[in-house]
């Protein structure tokens, strides 16, 4: 096996390229009517970046993301273009090395300002205000569940968008004056619609999809889904065989780097501390299983 630091990229530089932002975890650059993200293989935990990169990480947030858009092309329109490199505009041929398997050309929209939460078990801080409210983002729900509860209908839960820090839950009306009733009355429906079905798929492969948020931008006056879609960093997965509500379930995502970390004396503000090697590779593990599950095959 390499070592770590041979096997991560943690940032690219695309010169002569314009940046058009850098997030947590991905580098977008601008291409006249059209962006490029770049998934690397950073993670943020408490809203920290760790210092060490997750192998395969970006490769498995862009290649799953590609397989969901397919799963969808024909029902739900979407900014992917394509994720081959050799497919790309010429300026961005010297850099191949960065891009292969993690990168993807979508087309530009304007971002809504909402994530597009939608939670079909009680899990994460949904969880935490039903134990203190009895609902969730102003939605009443049945007393008596417990943690992991599946919900007998998903339930849209919008957020706002936070450069930094956590998003915020927010209600139904916050979210229709932001964005208008009919903007939100559609953002909602193709949001659950497109949880319902993808959550059926996910099953028939022994992942549950406990929740999940979506982007969506506007382009030509309609909605199109944006940024990642139903991956590991975007969605909570569970494996279908261990599933026990009650009490927290293990997943496919960094639960791993959040569980050492709890265990730690750190205050989650930076800097981090180290990651110890089985950590990382373990949920590094974890997210090709996702992967794997989800698609059929192995990771190429």
């Amino acid at each position: 096996m390499l070592p770590i630091k041979q096997s991560v990229l943690l940032e690219t530089n695309l010169s002569g390229v314009k940046l058009f932002s850098r997030g947590k975890v991905r580098d977008v650059y601008e291409l006249g009517d059209k962006l490029l993200i770049v998934a690397t293989d950073r993670l943020s935990a408490f809203d920290v970046v760790m210092r060490e990169g997750i192998p395969d990480k970006g490769r498995v947030l862009t290649q799953l993301s590609c397989f969901w858009f397919n799963f969808i092309k024909d029902e739900i329109r979407h900014h992917f273009i394509t994720a081959k490199v050799a497919d790309y505009p010429r300026e961005l041929h010297p850099f191949a090395d960065q891009l292969e398997g993690r990168s993807m050309l979508v087309e530009k929209a304007q971002p809504f300002p909402i994530e597009c939460v939608v939670r079909g078990y009680l899990a994460g801080s949904g969880w935490k205000e039903y134990r203190a409210t009895g609902s969730v983002c102003g939605i009443r729900l049945p007393a008596g569940l417990q943690e992991a509860s599946r919900l007998d209908d998903p339930i849209f839960t919008p957020a706002t968008k936070a450069q930094t820090g956590h998003d915020e839950n927010i209600t139904w009306e916050d979210m229709v004056a932001r964005v208008g009733k009919e903007a939100a009355g559609k953002l909602r429906e193709l949001s659950l619609g497109l949880y319902r079905k993808s959550r059926e798929f996910a099953a028939s492969r022994g992942i549950i999809i406990a929740d999940t948020k979506f982007e969506w931008g506007l382009k030509d006056d309609q909605a199109m889904l944006i940024d990642e879609v139903l991956t590991p960093d975007s969605s909570r997965f569970w494996p279908l065989h261990d599933y026990a509500p009650g009490k927290a379930q293990p997943s496919f995502d960094k639960q791993f780097v959040r569980d050492y970390l709890e265990s730690l004396h750190w205050n989650k503000l930076p800097p981090p501390p180290p990651l110890p090697a089985e950590v990382v590779e373990k949920t590094s593990e974890k997210y090709r299983e996702a992967y794997r599950l989800l698609t059929g095959d192995s990771l190429p």
